[in-house]
């Protein structure tokens, strides 16, 4: 067995979860905002937080000898540049599949079927029927194919859905047609419901803008349950303030959405402040995750989910 290795987890209740380690590695909590028990040198392992600022975050950095980090989250934007080549990147890619998939589909559904309009309706105690697009029937173009994108063409089968897919290159699987990313502007003019499911970098940043939205039919929704900065947000607003276009969207940009953004006024904008994989699902599945790795590391191995930098 090899020496003795310092893991971090974020909160004691993690720790408490998650119980016995190998004996070569000793936790220690350390949530990136006080001081660890022990020497920042000792750290070689760090479990992130969740969704913890980016001020915190940083801190991260006063490990010198740190050499794995373990995010708690699939994505992992801005961890590249935060971390550099100091040390390895493991994503929590697979723990939030199942949520984020509900919330995309829940969005899909809630916008397309009328329910912000029925809650406010609620509030007034006015009985308003009337007729909704519905998902059936719609075609949905699902941009992102990895591993929350199959959960959410899972779900989608049931709905009886026109469903377009499209991934970094053109190809088949299992299910059939996988269109290029780079094609989506061929056919956005028939998509009236876009789910974005697709990490954030270089290639993807505002990868829809003014002129993708411009070719959407009228009444589209956009429904993006990956990062923010995938959708340009003034060319969003401009669409969707004009009444022309709708948002169902879990993550935006800038994040939190401040109080006077013009998204908040928009009938037709359903906000969630970024609760995808949040659900009473994420801890255990979490934990379960980090058995996995605890026990690769502990022989020496590099653990699932390793980011590889291009």
């Amino acid at each position: 067995m090899s020496a003795q290795r310092t893991i971090s987890f974020p909160s004691q209740e993690l720790i408490d979860a998650v119980g016995s380690l190998p004996e070569n590695l000793k936790p220690v909590l350390w949530d990136l905002q006080t001081d660890p028990q022990v020497p920042l040198e000792d750290i070689e392992i760090a479990v992130m937080p969740y969704m913890a600022a980016p001020a915190a975050l940083r801190n991260v950095r006063k490990a010198p000898n740190l050499k794995i980090v373990q995010t708690q989250t699939t994505g992992y934007d801005g961890m590249v540049e935060l971390i550099g080549d100091r040390a390895d990147i493991n994503t929590a890619a697979g723990v939030h599949a199942a949520s984020t998939a509900e919330m995309a589909i829940g969005l899909a559904i809630a916008s397309l079927r009328g329910f912000p309009q029925a809650v406010r309706d609620q509030r007034d105690a006015r009985w308003n029927p009337q007729q909704w697009p519905g998902l059936a029937d719609r075609t949905v173009g699902l941009v992102g194919v990895g591993g929350i994108g199959e959960e959410i063409r899972k779900r989608l089968e049931p709905f009886e859905v026109n469903l377009l897919r499209f991934g970094s290159m053109a190809r088949t699987d299992d299910h059939g047609e996988i269109l290029a990313v780079s094609d989506l502007a061929t056919h956005a003019s028939k998509i009236e419901v876009l789910i974005l499911i697709v990490p954030l970098n270089n290639s993807t940043h505002h990868l829809v803008d003014a002129q993708l939205l411009a070719q959407l039919p009228d009444g589209a929704t956009i429904v993006n349950v990956a990062r923010g900065p995938v959708v340009d947000t003034q060319a969003l607003v401009a669409e969707v303030a004009s009444g022309r276009l709708c948002v169902a969207s879990d993550v935006f940009d800038p994040e939190p959405l401040p109080e006077d953004h013009p998204l908040w006024k928009c009938p037709n904008a359903l906000i969630i402040p970024h609760n995808g994989g949040n659900t009473a699902a994420f801890f255990p599945r979490m934990v379960k995750l980090l058995h996995r790795q605890l026990a690769a590391w502990s022989a020496g191995q590099p653990g699932e989910n390793q980011v590889h930098r291009s």
